[in-house]
């Protein structure tokens, strides 16, 4: 397969040269993204809005200027992101664009609006082909991701926990999914409900279509014969009693989410940018940040997502930890950043069945600019 062509700039400025800013545009132009026909079109910009308490989520100002790029060129951009699956600050719509905006993600700030892919609480999916797909026949993606014309991918490289790394496949394929898509990739099983905390007001009775949830001494209990694991419920619970199971197999939320990502690109134009600054361990999911493993690198654009993951993950390993870091803590034994913060992981896995479904490929040129 032919290298894909990846661009990357550094995190240098000068005095009287680019900023930041700048050179991001800078950097998109030179990638190609101006390549694209935005005339009159929905772009959506896939971006994690930061759960709250969080730090280590991409300054608005990054999404400023790809709006920005894409409104020069006649395009109708705007920020999106699905709702989480976990009990955070981004469950439902009106958290997660409160929390968008208490970030900094305001219309003012980014140039455009924000619209949450899945919708109020969750629910508002369409079931999407997976070309190729071993795992997923139809990945449930939000409805507002599908219906725009082009996608961009706009993702704060870091470590995480249960992929080893989040980068654009992950930015794409578990940020797009609904809350059942998220169901689908993160478990095997499905819901249960913590029985101190249901106050049997029946609300997921009402939203489940399979007659699920049954009723034992007022509280409810699903029963998983007839549970098809779409999630709503979880959506609904007002007390958050309803959980999910977040049981799976060894490398296969790695393969779901690869299949995830090429059903929301497949089709029409997409085009992926990774900041690869404050890289921390763990995910931005998570309600803090720690340290960043190594120090910032750069910005980093391509057509094709996965050569862009695996030219990030290369360039993360290229440098020396960050000394206050826990990488620094755990040491080097498996010459593997990524691996050696979260053991359990194996980053190359969403790489190796990206590129085998068709996804991208992992061989690629890095071009300097």
């Amino acid at each position: 397969m032919k290298k894909a062509n990846v661009y990357f700039t550094n995190m240098r400025v000068r005095p009287e040269g680019r900023n930041l800013q700048q050179k991001l545009a800078f950097l998109i132009r030179r990638a190609g993204m101006d390549e694209i026909d935005f005339k009159d079109r929905f772009a959506a910009i896939k971006i994690h809005f930061g759960e709250a308490g969080n730090l280590s989520f991409l300054r608005p100002n990054f999404a400023r200027t790809v709006a920005d790029e894409i409104k020069a060129r006649g395009g109708k951009p705007f920020l999106t992101d699905c709702n989480t699956l976990y009990v955070g600050s981004r469950k439902h719509a009106l958290e997660h664009i409160e929390t968008a905006y208490i970030n900094g993600f305001t219309p003012y700030s980014t140039g455009c609006h924000i619209i949450i892919g899945d919708g109020l609480k969750g629910t508002d999916d369409i079931a999407v082909p997976v070309p190729n797909g071993e795992f997923v026949r139809e990945a449930k993606i939000g409805r507002a991701v599908m219906d725009a014309d082009i996608f961009i991918s706009l993702n704060h490289f870091k470590g995480h926990e249960m992929t080893g790394f989040g980068g654009a496949i992950k930015n794409i394929g578990m940020g797009c999914g609904s809350r059942a898509g998220k169901m689908e990739q993160h478990c095997d099983g499905k819901p249960a409900v913590e029985r101190e905390r249901c106050i049997g007001c029946r609300a997921c009775a009402r939203i489940c279509a399979h007659g699920a949830p049954m009723f034992r001494d007022g509280k409810a209990e699903i029963d998983h014969a007839k549970c098809v694991g779409c999630g709503r419920c979880i959506g609904v619970c007002p007390k958050d009693a309803v959980l999910p199971s977040w049981g799976q197999q060894a490398g296969l939320l790695d393969r779901k989410m690869a299949e995830y990502a090429l059903a929301v690109v497949h089709g029409r134009p997409h085009f992926h940018i990774s900041i690869v600054m404050d890289v921390s361990p763990f995910c931005d999911c998570h309600p803090e940040n720690d340290v960043p493993i190594v120090p910032d690198i750069g910005m980093f654009a391509s057509f094709d997502p996965v050569a862009l993951d695996q030219a990030c993950a290369d360039a993360v390993n290229s440098r020396a930890p960050n000394p206050d870091s826990i990488l620094a803590e755990h040491g080097s034994s498996h010459h593997d950043h990524f691996k050696d913060v979260s053991p359990v992981t194996n980053w190359e896995i969403q790489l190796e069945h990206s590129e085998k479904i068709g996804l991208g490929t992992r061989a690629y040129e890095l071009i300097e600019i």
